[in-house]
């Protein structure tokens, strides 16, 4: 039971669209990640996905529109809606992610970016 420095953590990797397991509540983890670009459209269907974005601009793509979500703001991705989060000009964006263990990277969608696997740091 100590403090957990966030940019201290998102400091200990460079690698993006891989997440970091930092802490687990009951049966939920909580992640941290950097991205860049556009990552898979995919969908979790039994979970929620919390996004919290730390630093940057995310964009968080659905098949009818585009959420932009800034820093100090969250987005909550419905268990079984399609989405694709992406960052634009270049930017890395970091994020704190809260969802069940249980959950995949990329849902049932296998793809060269799939992670099986979140390094606990």
């Amino acid at each position: 039971m100590k403090p957990i420095n966030l940019k201290e953590k998102h400091a200990a990797f460079d690698k993006q669209w891989h997440p970091h397991q930092i802490a687990v509540v009951d049966d939920m983890q909580v992640l941290l990640a950097k991205i860049q670009g556009e990552f898979v459209w995919h969908a979790h269907e039994n979970e929620d996905e919390l996004f919290q974005v730390l630093k940057g601009t995310l964009y968080m793509k659905f098949r009818d529109r585009t959420e932009t979500v800034k820093e100090g703001e969250i987005i909550v991705v419905p268990k079984g809606v399609e989405h694709r989060p992406s960052t634009k000009n270049g930017e890395e964006v970091h994020l704190l992610l809260f969802e069940k263990l249980s959950t995949a990277h990329t849902g049932t969608v296998d793809h060269e970016m799939t992670q099986h696997h979140y390094p606990k740091i």
